[in-house]
């Protein structure tokens, strides 16, 4: 299940949904449906609506191909939740019945990252071998071996993968982020010298940048534009916080394929993958970067991490601004 499981206040409702979460987790998807619905049913007689296990239940019924159940469900969801903490707008638009919005809803996210952030290194770095930050680590330190940076901003922190692997590198390394159980694991690392709670594409510059603090001569974006289908407020803040010459590292996930001389190209700017997640072209982040006054630098192409055993191609980027 891509959610945590949110109780119901019914121990009998809870125990169903429980045992529906392990059929499906085994692949009896039909059979994990008729238990979530009865799930439902005793959550629903004693507490009202249970969104949690109505999205639960729409996910079973999406696998088990029970397409018009499932989407019945993610509208009914959106209607009970406004702010869209369970991604049941994102499924519409993947699934062709709604708009693509510009980004995943920051209720989502925020839920998602508070449910996620006690297991949430263990699952990605030593399950799913995921290696963004260590990949932009890399590339830094290719162009700058030996640079000790007055001011490192690393935006979407999470629990500070990628603040471990450059804090040596910086005099001063902040770190800011959505979700306020990410920020708490990133605190126990003792490597930030300040934490922001802050939504990286609605903030302005002035929640990030402090006056009583050095302007950032380095911005770092691991795995964060995931969820930002259309970049172009992200990358003008960026370019806002920095200072003249600063660099602004970044890696998002992509549709691009190589050709045999080793480019990339694509006919789409961005994608919302069946995983909820926005893969870009290089294409589209290059002309962006242009745009919002950075050269670029370098771009590698790696596979990022594992998703339902293939590895995920990504890109990283290092540019500059002008």
């Amino acid at each position: 299940m891509a959610r945590a499981f949110l109780s119901s206040g019914d121990l009998i409702a809870d125990r169903r949904a429980h045992y529906a979460v392990m059929m499906s987790e085994a692949g009896d998807y039909a059979a994990a449906a008729d238990l979530m619905r009865q799930a439902l049913d005793y959550a629903n007689s004693g507490c009202g609506q249970w969104p949690a296990g109505m999205f639960l239940l729409s996910e079973m019924y999406e696998k088990a191909g029970q397409t018009d159940e499932a989407v019945a469900l993610w509208r009914q969801l959106l209607k009970l939740d406004p702010q869209d903490r369970f991604g049941a707008g994102l499924k519409l638009a993947q699934s062709g019945l709604g708009k693509t919005p510009d980004a995943a809803p920051p209720a989502y996210i925020e839920a998602l990252f508070d449910a996620y952030a006690p297991d949430f290194e263990h699952a990605l770095v030593e399950k799913l071998h995921y290696c963004a930050p260590q990949k932009l680590a890399q590339l830094i330190r290719k162009h700058y071996p030996e640079r000790i940076f007055q001011h490192i901003l690393d935006l979407g922190c999470g629990t500070g993968l990628m603040g471990g692997e450059i804090y040596r590198s910086a005099d001063l390394l902040s770190g800011a982020d959505l979700s306020e159980a990410m920020l708490k694991k990133a605190e126990e690392k003792q490597i930030y010298a300040r934490l922001i709670k802050a939504d990286v594409n609605q903030c302005r510059s002035s929640d990030l940048v402090d006056d009583n603090l050095p302007r950032p001569d380095m911005i770092l974006a691991a795995d964060v534009f995931i969820y930002i289908g259309q970049l172009e407020r992200a990358f003008a803040l960026a370019a806002e916080c920095l200072r003249k010459g600063g660099l602004f590292a970044f890696s998002v996930e992509t549709h691009d394929r190589p050709d045999s001389e080793g480019t990339a190209g694509s006919c789409e700017d961005m994608i919302l993958q069946p995983s909820l997640r926005f893969t870009h072209s290089a294409r589209y982040i290059e002309n962006l970067l242009q745009q919002c006054g950075f050269a670029l630098l370098e771009r590698q192409l790696f596979p990022i991490r594992l998703d339902r055993g293939e590895y995920l191609p990504a890109y990283v980027f290092l540019a500059q601004k002008s």
